[in-house]
């Protein structure tokens, strides 16, 4: 079973321990459930659950679905995976409460545009949020 995602949420879990504690502390307090995004494909056997304080309301203010196509989100995605999964291996380089676990992302496998949609969102909102700048990814707006 691919649970890629659940490791991405084990990822932002460990990533909002530390690094802005006062911050967290204060939106942890006001989250909803609101903050938590689930998506499930029983016959692939994959979910993504997305739980970051704050993701869904700037999630909103992203381009639209649709906006980009498939295979560009696809080979983003494959880029931010890639790298990422680098800074975790490359643990005397970065922030380990940043870049805890990998993420099992198979190239190969076709997990649909709303995954590739909200994979591709997140990695933007996380490079922003936590000053990170991958390859590929957009500057600073």
């Amino acid at each position: 079973m691919n649970y890629f995602i659940i490791v991405l949420v084990s990822i932002l879990a460990f990533a909002s321990c530390d690094s802005y504690k006062s911050t967290v502390n204060d939106s942890m307090a006001n989250a909803s459930e609101n903050d938590t995004l689930a998506i499930k494909n029983d016959s692939l056997e994959y979910e993504i659950i997305i739980i970051e304080p704050g993701f869904n309301n700037w999630l909103v203010t992203q381009k639209p679905r649709g906006f980009y196509g498939q295979n560009y989100l696809e080979s983003k995605n494959r880029l931010f995976v890639s790298e990422y999964n680098n800074r975790v291996r490359n643990f005397q380089g970065y922030d380990r409460n940043l870049y805890p676990q990998e993420i099992n992302y198979d190239f190969s496998l076709d997990y649909g545009y709303e995954v590739n949609y909200l994979l591709y969102n997140y990695f933007i909102y996380f490079q922003k949020t936590y000053n990170q700048k991958f390859i590929g990814g957009r500057g600073r707006s």
